[in-house]
């Protein structure tokens, strides 16, 4: 996974201190590669222990492999098909975040009411979560009606979760529910493609597919196997555990 798509993936997790490393490393990757824990902690003002931590919240084993990472980055030539299913679920794979997928898990678990929300063809993987959950006993609703949703949260409270997916992280819908929802401090979980969007801004907890958006012939042909790996991934822990 290239440095800034670990940035992305943890940044939950990140402090100030952690932003000011990170935008240091990307502006001089090639400066960066040849200096000490040493140096670098002198040049940003900080300690060897601080950037050691860092390195471990970015998921590397510590600072040497931080550093050899971000060369192999640098010396890499070889660029991968990134139009591949193969492609997408080996990215989908690495974006897993095994400590998010047991805080979800924990979320439903705890939850007094789960209602799930998609629009389109990410309707279907509602289905699939709330059959999921029933496996175990854990009851939970998916509403394909927009009004539905809006009756449904007005009923919710700060104990229950809205689990929303969109691909995009910006359908219209789905962020009308979102604003809904944060008005009434329901807690949110939601399912994207790894990008920037403004429905992880709204959630409380975001997990991540890698399946950018394809269409043929004005079709949408985005390859929805990253998104079932996830939820799979989630409703795995959830019957282990829960």
């Amino acid at each position: 996974m290239q440095f800034e798509d670990r940035v992305h993936k943890f940044e939950y997790k990140l402090n100030d201190t952690d932003d000011q490393i990170i935008e240091y490393i990307i502006k001089n990757k090639e400066d960066f590669v040849n200096k000490s824990i040493q140096a670098l902690a002198s040049s940003l003002y900080t300690v060897p222990n601080t950037i050691t931590r860092l390195s471990k919240k970015l998921g590397y084993d510590g600072f040497s492999h931080l550093k050899n990472s971000i060369k192999e980055e640098l010396e890499s030539t070889k660029a991968p098909d990134e139009d591949s299913s193969y492609f997408f679920i080996q990215k989908t794979f690495e974006l897993i975040d095994l400590e998010q997928i047991e805080t979800s898990a924990k979320m439903l678990h705890d939850a007094k009411h789960v209602v799930f929300f998609g629009v389109g063809d990410t309707a279907d993987f509602c289905d699939i979560m709330v059959r999921n959950l029933r496996v175990v006993g854990k009851t939970s609703q998916h509403y394909i009606h927009r009004h539905e949703m809006i009756h449904m949260l007005d009923q919710m409270t700060k104990h229950d979760v809205l689990f929303l997916i969109s691909l995009s992280g910006e359908t219209a819908q789905i962020l009308e529910m979102a604003e809904k929802a944060k008005q009434r401090e329901i807690p949110i979980i939601s399912l994207t493609h790894f990008t920037r969007n403004s429905l992880q801004e709204a959630a409380e907890v975001n997990l991540y597919c890698y399946a950018p958006k394809k269409e043929k012939n004005g079709y949408n042909i985005t390859d929805r196997t990253p998104l079932m790996i996830v939820l799979q991934t989630l409703s795995q822990y959830y019957w282990d555990h829960f």
